[in-house]
């Protein structure tokens, strides 16, 4: 039996959750069968991701489908289908080729979430070269460092970000061959040593036979913020798409009738896996928005398209938790039947906020960058435990360790007991490397296992539970105090919208527990406020675990992905160094 046999028709507006025999599915599945799912290259020519996610649908009875809905921020919608959508992504190949563009070089894209982006990523898998995606809220240096430590080759932008943080710094990137500008005829013509994306789509043929591909061919490389030292590029290859489609349909729950709205911009590794990759390798439609978040705007959207599936983060969940539930009543999001959240742990209170909000739980998942696609995660056919990250996806064992001080790895039996989050290499999406830094990436994995760096439990039911990176931790009079659990308890409290917390050097205990708080619109920072938080958190955490000091602020930092930067709230807090800080929300 294949990890597809479970399947059942719909009832009505009633689906049938993909993975409904849990322990069945996972003893049954391999990867093997997994690969089998997708078509790979026509007369077996090896594997390429934009074959698997946009021509083997626009050959069959799905070209005319809609692939992408795109809603632009001044209220424009274009629509392609996946005919559509291969033929364009076939003229980007052809640019690259004209060009020059080889196999294996990187293209950088720099943009916000316009349709040329999407057709760039994917035109650049199919001509063979590496799709690098940027944050378009980058400054000049992050992006000079990146296209650097990536050496770049192109550089696929807007006129308008050209002119404001790439143009000072052209002439020290050596490498950068091209770069191809978005925006009207004139503006980009104006701009010397450019080209004219447009003009250059339009010149070029929309047939493209996408060239034999190997699975391990390097396809994407994601950057990776560094703590204090320069940011990490993470490698992934083509085979990644096979575990992309595998986790679209059991940790999403994809079906062929879906319309999927993931909010991630691709500058991030979930917008690319799931904004861009797994929804189109399963044939469905994705809703891509320009604009950047607003409560009503997404309400409407959702109403408006008649998204079944929404894919958001924990930031975009505490700020409509900030805003309330009384504006959702205006809507009709009655064919909304599946939420999931990832970036940040979801603090239990999110968990229950949704099913107040919105009549059903959101789904918290764990991934990272390096994994390339969600590795634990709630599912449509389980109860969700509000607070745990969920059980390991079929194909993926993962487990708690300890790392002994001669490098070797004990593994934790025994539920409740703390430990370092670690999984067994080989599934397809796994990062292969760290550019340039083979040394970085060796220290990874011991014993057998890939060192996640995140502190987790497992329960005695498989379910496993965020306590907080490895150098986040607060150890405090002995005690081990994981930040996630006391910012959730935080959280409850009816005043607060976000909360921030780190260890604070201290001559007696060697830490206490310091928050930081961000207020909802009805509440005011005052002395009483805060006394009446450490107390509240007191009542609930016990002595020693609950904060000692707590500090309003307008806003915890966090990255554009949702995770919150405590490092960079004890750099500010202790005046030490920020670190990088590219990936900050707004800076």
């Amino acid at each position: 039996m294949t990890w597809k046999a479970i399947e059942k028709p719909r009832q009505g507006w009633t689906v049938v959750p993909n993975l409904l025999d849990y322990e069945r599915t996972r003893a049954e599945f391999s990867w093997d069968g997994a690969r089998r799912e997708l078509d790979g290259l026509p007369g077996g020519l090896g594997l390429n991701i934009a074959h698997e996610a946009v021509d083997r649908h626009a050959a069959g009875p799905r070209r005319d489908h809609r692939a992408l809905r795109w809603l632009g921020k001044r209220g424009e919608v274009r629509d392609f289908t996946y005919a559509g959508l291969s033929a364009l992504t076939n003229r980007f190949a052809n640019v690259l080729s004209r060009l020059g563009v080889g196999r294996g070089e990187r293209v950088f894209l720099l943009a916000g979430r316009i349709p040329e982006l999407y057709i760039s990523a994917l035109g650049t898998l199919k001509n063979g070269s590496v799709f690098c995606p940027l944050f378009s809220a980058f400054g000049p240096e992050p992006i000079r460092q990146r296209i650097s430590l990536g050496d770049g080759r192109v550089l696929v932008t807007t006129a308008m970000l050209y002119k404001r943080k790439v143009a000072e710094l052209r002439a020290s990137l050596a490498g950068l061959r091209h770069v191809l500008l978005i925006g009207a005829p004139e503006e980009v013509r104006a701009i010397p040593d450019t080209h004219d994306f447009h003009q250059l789509m339009a010149e070029a043929d929309e047939r493209f036979t996408i060239a034999p591909t190997a699975p391990e061919d390097l396809a994407l490389l994601h950057f990776t913020s560094g703590t204090t030292g320069r940011p990490k590029g993470a490698m992934h290859v083509h085979e990644a798409a096979v575990a992309h489609h595998l986790t679209g349909y059991f940790a999403l729950d994809f079906h062929p009738d879906d319309i999927f709205w993931c909010t991630a911009d691709p500058g991030w590794v979930t917008g690319t896996s799931y904004g861009i990759i797994a929804p189109l390798t399963h044939g469905i439609t994705s809703i891509v928005d320009e604009a950047e978040f607003d409560a009503e705007r997404w309400y409407g959207i959702l109403q408006r398209q008649r998204v079944t599936v929404w894919y958001t983060a924990p930031t975009a969940v505490r700020m409509m938790m900030k805003v309330g539930t009384e504006v959702i009543s205006k809507y009709d999001l009655s064919r909304l039947r599946f939420i999931a959240s990832v970036g940040e742990p979801l603090n239990p209170e999110a968990v229950v906020w949704g099913q107040k909000a919105f009549g059903m739980p959101i789904h918290d998942n764990w991934w990272q960058t390096e994994t390339g696609g969600i590795m634990i995660a709630n599912y449509a056919s389980m109860d969700v435990r509000p607070g745990s990250m969920g059980r390991p996806l079929p194909g993926i064992e993962a487990g708690i360790v300890h790392l002994r001080k001669d490098g070797s790895v004990e593994m934790v039996d025994e539920p409740g007991v703390e430990g370092e989050l670690a999984l067994r290499p080989g599934w397809p999406s796994m990062f292969r490397g760290y550019l340039h830094e083979e040394e970085r990436y060796r220290k990874c994995f011991a014993g057998g296992w890939y060192l996640t760096g995140d502190l987790a439990r497992r329960d005695r039911d498989g379910y496993f539970w965020f306590v907080g990176r490895a150098d986040d931790v607060i150890k405090s009079s002995g005690h081990l105090i994981g930040p996630f659990e006391v910012e959730s308890v935080l959280l409850e409290h009816p005043a607060v919208a976000e909360a921030g917390v780190i260890g604070k050097p201290d001559p007696v205990a060697g830490q206490v527990v310091k928050a930081f708080v961000s207020l909802k619109p009805a509440y005011s920072s005052s002395e009483e406020l805060r006394l009446e938080l450490l107390g509240f958190a007191r009542k609930r955490l016990g002595a020693v675990v609950a904060p000692k000091e707590i500090d309003f602020v307008a806003n915890v930092p966090k990255t554009r992905s949702g995770k919150i930067m405590r490092r960079l709230l004890k750099a500010r807090e202790l005046g030490l160094p920020e670190g990088d800080i590219s990936t900050l929300e707004s800076q």
